[in-house]
């Protein structure tokens, strides 16, 4: 997958000087919404190395199958809680879509990081909503949930 000259995770910056150097490894994130920000966005270039890597070993599992990983547009960070670079823990409250099998998906979960060795990882999060009681499925002629403006079917539905 490409990404465009803007992040996926909408912090308003080019990918190359925001998200990419944390998922290429340049870089290591200094704060916990910077990792929340970054992991968004290797779901969304579907970058299963970047996403083990930066899972708490005490909660990752074993392996992520990229063709499962659904489109996903659209990143809103709620509010974060401590996660700074002087922080050993930080909570990351953030709402996202991701669109699969055809149909959107809505996602409010709460976070939680913990920063050792001075790199921060994913623990786990708790979701407030349920994505399967939200799904709206998505029709052939409708606006493309991407954002994109276009169709559809002339879209993401091709």
């Amino acid at each position: 997958m490409t990404v465009s000259n803007h992040c996926p995770c909408k912090s308003g910056r080019s990918y190359s000087s925001c998200c990419k150097p944390f998922i290429s490894g340049n870089k290591c994130a200094v704060t916990a919404e910077a990792l929340m920000r970054s992991r968004y966005t290797a779901y969304v270039v579907k970058d299963v190395n970047y996403l083990l890597r930066t899972w708490h070993s005490s909660k990752r599992p074993a392996t992520i199958v990229s063709a499962k990983i659904p489109d996903w547009y659209g990143l809103h960070i709620v509010r974060t809680e401590a996660g700074n670079e002087s922080d050993t823990h930080g909570v990351v409250e953030f709402k996202a879509k991701a669109f699969f099998k055809k149909k959107l998906w809505n996602f409010h979960e709460v976070s939680r990081f913990v920063k050792e060795n001075n790199q921060w990882f994913y623990v786990d999060g708790d979701l407030l909503e349920s994505p399967p009681a939200i799904s709206n499925k998505v029709g052939r002629n409708a606006s493309c949930p991407c954002g994109s403006g276009k169709k559809y079917k002339k879209c993401c539905g091709k």
